[in-house]
C-alpha cells in the first residue's frame, strides 16, 4: 500500500538527506515542465488524468505513466491525501504517544514505581494512585510532523520518479474531456484527457449551529487543525460520538485533557452492535471521558476564553457544559463542488453530493472514474487502494490481456479498525445486517469477553469483548468484531479466514501458539447460541 514505513530513527542529518534527495527528484521532474509552460493558449493533452493524489490516485497516475500513458495529476494541495498528511498517519502517531502516556500513568499496576499523582481521584485498572506524567505537546506534534513529512516525501519521490507530470492546483470540468486548473500561483491552464478518474476524497463538516462563528476560530478545531496544537487543551468537547470523535477524545485524555463528548444518537458508533458499543461506553467512562448520549447542541457562546455549550436531550433536559476548546466530529462531506461536475455531465447523489459510479467504478460518463471517499462510504484508506486495484486491473493490466474478466466491488470484504484502546476491529457483517440479510437461516452469536483471553490477561489489558457471526446452517462466518487488546489483527486472522471460505469449526479445532491473542479464536465457539 502507499504508506510508506518511516524511520522514526533516523538522525535529522539522515532526515535532511532523504529531503535532499526528493527535492533533486522533484525538482528535475518539475523544471522538466517549466520548460514547456501549459497556459490558457496552450493545451497539453493527455493520455490520462487524474485529479487529486489520494490512497488511489498516487498510486493509479504511476501506473499509468509505467504503462506508457501520459499522465497528468492535479493536486491543490499535498501529494499522499488525507491519510498520509491529515488521516491515518498522524492521528495513528498521535494515538502512540497518548497509549504510552496511558501505560506511563498505569506503572504501578506492572509494580514499576513512579512518583504518584495524589491529586487525581482517578484509580488504575488495578485500584492503585495513577503516576504523575506530563506531557510536551509541541515534541508530540513534532514527532508527529517528521512522520508525516517522511511518509509525504516518499510518496513525492514515487510520482516524480514514475514520470507523472505533477501539476500543483485545483481542477474544474469545462466538458467531459477537459480541465482547468487554477494553479496556486493565481494563474490558469487547461489540459485534456482521453480517461480523467476522480480521487478528490472528503473533508470535515462545519455544522450550522447557532453562536459557532462567534467562537475564536482558535478553539474550535476539526480533525486536521486539533493535531497542530501546541498546548494541551483543558477541557476538550467533542461534537460527534463517531470514529474520529472517540479517537481524539481518548487520546486527549490521555494527554491529560477533560474531555466530555456530546452525541445525538442514542449510543456511540451507531454502525457497530448494540452489546459492542456499550462495552466500549463502559471503557470510555472508565478512563474518565463524559459522554452524553441523545443530546445535541442548541447554541455556543464565549466568554474569558472559554466555550459554553448549551445542550439539549431528547427527554427535553437542557445542560450548560463550559470547557476551552470544541472540536467538531460531526462528519464528513465529498469534495466535489469544485470540480462543476454538471460541465461533464457526471451525475451525482443529490442528498450528500458523492458521485455516482458501477461496480467498475466508472461514471454515467464513459472514460470518467471516481475512487476513494468521493464516491461514497466505506471511506477507509484500504478501500482507496482497493479502488486503484480495481482500475489498474481494467485499464492497465486489461491491455495485456483482452479476455481477462473485468474487476469489481461486488462481494468485497470490507474490515476497518478504529484506533480506540483497546482498537475496535470489524469485518463482515454485523448481527443485525445478516439476520435481516438472511431471514431465513439460522444465525447464531459468539460473545466472549476479553478477560477470558491468557495473553490480556498477562499483560492486564483484558478490556472489551469479541464477537463472531455465523451462518449455522452453512457454518460461514458472516461477521466479526473484537474490542480488545489488537483487535485489529484479531479482527484480521478472522478475515482470512472468511477469505478462504473457513467454516468457523476450522478456527475452533486449529492449534494456535500459547499464549497469543490468536488463541482466543479456539474458546471463542463455546458461546456460540
Amino acid at each position: 500500500m502507499w504508506l510508506f514505513r518511516t524511520h522514526p530513527t533516523r538522525t535529522p542529518l539522515l532526515r535532511l538527506v532523504a529531503g535532499l534527495q526528493t527535492y533533486l527528484a522533484t525538482f528535475r521532474h518539475y523544471s522538466t515542465l517549466k520548460s514547456s509552460p501549459v497556459t490558457m493558449g496552450t493545451v497539453r493533452n493527455y493520455d490520462c488524468v487524474v485529479i487529486g493524489s489520494g490512497q488511489a490516485g498516487t498510486p493509479l497516475s504511476v501506473a499509468f505513466a509505467k504503462a506508457g500513458k501520459r499522465t497528468a495529476l492535479i493536486e491543490r494541495k499535498h501529494i499522499g491525501g488525507c491519510c498520509v498528511n491529515e488521516g491515518c498517519t498522524p492521528t495513528k502517531t498521535m494515538i502512540a504517544s497518548g497509549r504510552v502516556a496511558y501505560l506511563c500513568r498505569r506503572s504501578l499496576d506492572y509494580g514499576v514505581v513512579a512518583t504518584t499523582d495524589s491529586s487525581s481521584s482517578t484509580k488504575t485498572l488495578r485500584g492503585n494512585p495513577l503516576s504523575s506524567v506530563s506531557t510536551d505537546m509541541t515534541k508530540v506534534r513534532e514527532r508527529k510532523r517528521d512522520i508525516v513529512a517522511d511518509s509525504r516525501a516518499r510518496n513525492e519521490r514515487r510520482v516524480a520518479e514514475g514520470g507523472v507530470d505533477v501539476i500543483v492546483g485545483e481542477g474544474t470540468f469545462v466538458d467531459k474531456n477537459t480541465v482547468r486548473i487554477k494553479l496556486n500561483d493565481g494563474s490558469e491552464s487547461v489540459i485534456t484527457g482521453n480517461i480523467i478518474c476522480i480521487n478528490t476524497g472528503e473533508r470535515p463538516v462545519r455544522p450550522t449551529i447557532p453562536g459557532l462563528d462567534t467562537i475564536p476560530q482558535d478553539l474550535v478545531l476539526d480533525s486536521t487543525s486539533i493535531m497542530e496544537l501546541g498546548e494541551i487543551p483543558e477541557h476538550l468537547l467533542v461534537l460527534g460520538g463517531g470514529y474520529i470523535g472517540l479517537e481524539f477524545g481518548q487520546l486527549f485524555r490521555r494527554l491529560g485533557s477533560h474531555v466530555t463528548i456530546i452525541q445525538r444518537a442514542s449510543r456511540l458508533m451507531p454502525r457497530e452492535d448494540v452489546d459492542i458499543t456499550s462495552c466500549l461506553l463502559d471503557i470510555l467512562k472508565e478512563d474518565g471521558i463524559t459522554v452524553h448520549l441523545n443530546s445535541g447542541v442548541t447554541r455556543l457562546s464565549h466568554s474569558d476564553n472559554h466555550v459554553a455549550l448549551s445542550v439539549k436531550a431528547n427527554d427535553g433536559s437542557t445542560n450548560n457544559i463550559v470547557g476551552s476548546h470544541i472540536l467538531l466530529a460531526v462528519g464528513r462531506v465529498p469534495n466535489t463542488e469544485a470540480l462543476n461536475l454538471s460541465a461533464a455531465g457526471v451525475e451525482i447523489d443529490e442528498k450528500k453530493g458523492y458521485i455516482k459510479c458501477n461496480e467498475h467504478l466508472e461514471t454515467n460518463v464513459s472514460g470518467i472514474y471516481a475512487l476513494g471517499d468521493v464516491k461514497g462510504p466505506p471511506a477507509f484508506t484500504h478501500i482507496s487502494y482497493d479502488d486503484f486495484r480495481i482500475l489498474e486491473a481494467n485499464i492497465v493490466s486489461r491491455e495485456k490481456i483482452p479476455d481477462k474478466p473485468l474487476a469489481t466491488l461486488r462481494d468485497r470484504l470490507v474490515p476497518y479498525v478504529a484506533y480506540t484502546d483497546p482498537q475496535l476491529g470489524h469485518v463482515g457483517l454485523h448481527e443485525t445486517e445478516a439476520r435481516k440479510l438472511f431471514p431465513n437461516s439460522t444465525i447464531k452469536t459468539a460473545k466472549m469477553p476479553m478477560n477470558y483471553v491468557a495473553r490480556a490477561l498477562e499483560t492486564d489489558e483484558s478490556r472489551g469483548m469479541m464477537k463472531a457471526v455465523v451462518n449455522a446452517d452453512t457454518g460461514k462466518i458472516l461477521g466479526f468484531t473484537c474490542l480488545g487488546l489488537e483487535g485489529g489483527e484479531i479482527m484480521s486472522i478472522v478475515q482470512v479466514a472468511m477469505m478462504g471460505g473457513v467454516r468457523w469449526e476450522v478456527l475452533r479445532d486449529a492449534v494456535w501458539a500459547h499464549p497469543s491473542l490468536a488463541e482466543s479464536l479456539n474458546n471463542l465457539w463455546a458461546f456460540l447460541e
